[in-house]
């Protein structure tokens, strides 16, 4: 099938084969042994499996997550695709995907089966890793089921050796749930790392997983990449400004954009979110910090002021309103890390305007109920560096 939606330069069509599959990121490039460490570039991944679940096969994918490979692996010990489902393989598939511009990334467990009981990768590295190069393949979830108790900095490295081993620029995913704290491992041994277990399609899931992954933001940089799970924009679980907010906090916290929504059949507003260039560019900004909550006030804190440094001399900045109405949510210089007299020009990136007035010392908008509004603030006074005082001795741990 054809997509019709065109997000990024790349769209990264994600094969997987469990049930954890958080894929599609916004973070894919030059390959660099021996830590297979990347550097960002532009690139957009979909998942299926949000929405498609096992439900998948050639036409729907030609993009797909769980269910691709057979319940067994063949005479020669290799897995292979479902015949049924994928009756021209995988190699086809793939070479139809690169023939449209495209990369295609696929899906294997740190483990004796996946998250679905299909054949996993554990003791299989190198055999699984040669396979998935011999089909072009560009990128790899590896999930972390039926693990049999090994402890996982034992676990994800050798599959990191074996994709080195191939010669092949593929972009590893760690998706190991969060539970053995990989922000501080797995940096030296994969791309992107998942810091929570598996989000879902309301907002007690979202806002609950955003706060987790906020705690991890000082490990995450040009390479390496803290990964909140998938977006659910468009799964029909929350509302628009929710949705919005959802999106807005994943960029600027600078997470693998991974699209999980049934992208043929998007409502305006979805493509609406997700094709907004100027957030997007917030996430794909090379400098690479992730941004962070920097403060909180209200009933259990729901006025909430995210931010984070960009390149250019700009700060990207979100307030956003998880209390249950209407609130007013005033920014202070001294949590942006900005000198109090300092004049900043101001863009909102959602109405995509420059604001008429500069600010000082303070912003405040009034911002709907699970709104989230996000702008990016320039000091006016060129000399005036916002690198020069960090917010990293301001930020909520």
């Amino acid at each position: 099938m054809e997509l019709s939606i065109s997000l990024r330069s790349i769209l990264l069509l994600l094969l997987s084969l469990s049930t954890f599959s958080s894929s599609i990121a916004l973070r894919v490039s030059t390959f660099q042994k021996p830590t297979s460490r990347l550097d960002p570039f532009d690139t957009s991944i979909w998942n299926s499996w949000n929405f498609f679940a096992c439900g998948i096969n050639e036409t729907v994918i030609k993009e797909t997550d769980d269910c691709w490979s057979n319940q067994t692996r063949n005479s020669k010990g290799e897995l292979e695709p479902d015949a049924e489902t994928f009756p021209s393989g995988i190699k086809a598939l793939a070479d139809y995907v690169h023939g449209k511009g495209l990369k295609l990334g696929i899906y294997s467990d740190a483990g004796a089966f996946t998250c679905q009981v299909r054949p996993g990768s554990l003791f299989h590295e190198s055999d699984d890793a040669k396979l998935f190069a011999s089909w072009g393949i560009d990128y790899l979830k590896y999930d972390n089921c039926f693990n049999l108790g090994i402890k996982p900095e034992k676990r994800y490295p050798p599959m990191q050796e074996a994709l080195n081993a191939t010669g092949r620029t593929i972009f590893y995913s760690i998706c190991e749930w969060g539970e053995h704290e990989p922000a501080l491992w797995a940096g030296k041994v994969g791309n992107s790392w998942r810091t929570t277990q598996d989000i879902n399609d309301s907002w007690a899931s979202m806002t609950t997983i955003a706060d987790l992954n906020d705690k991890w933001a000082a490990f995450a940089g040009p390479g390496g990449w803290n990964d909140p799970d998938m977006l659910e924009v468009g799964n029909e679980g929350m509302s628009y400004q929710e949705y919005r907010g959802h999106f807005s906090i994943w960029a600027l916290m600078k997470a693998p954009l991974l699209i999980g929504c049934d992208v043929r059949n998007m409502t305006t507003e979805t493509l609406d979110i997700l094709s907004n260039k100027e957030v997007i560019a917030v996430n794909q900004d090379p400098l690479g910090i992730q941004g962070r909550k920097v403060s909180v006030e209200g009933p259990d804190d729901c006025r909430q002021v995210w931010a984070g440094p960009l390149s250019g001399n700009r700060l990207v900045m979100a307030l956003w309103n998880r209390c249950l109405e209407t609130a007013t949510i005033t920014a202070k210089w001294e949590v942006l890390g900005l000198d109090a007299t300092v004049e900043v020009s101001i863009r909102d990136l959602w109405k995509h305007e420059d604001l008429s007035e500069s600010a000082v010392k303070t912003f405040k908008a009034e911002v709907e109920s699970h709104g989230c509004e996000m702008y990016i603030l320039t000091p006016i006074k060129e000399s005036y560096s916002v690198m020069d005082v960090s917010m990293s001795q301001r930020v909520l741990l």
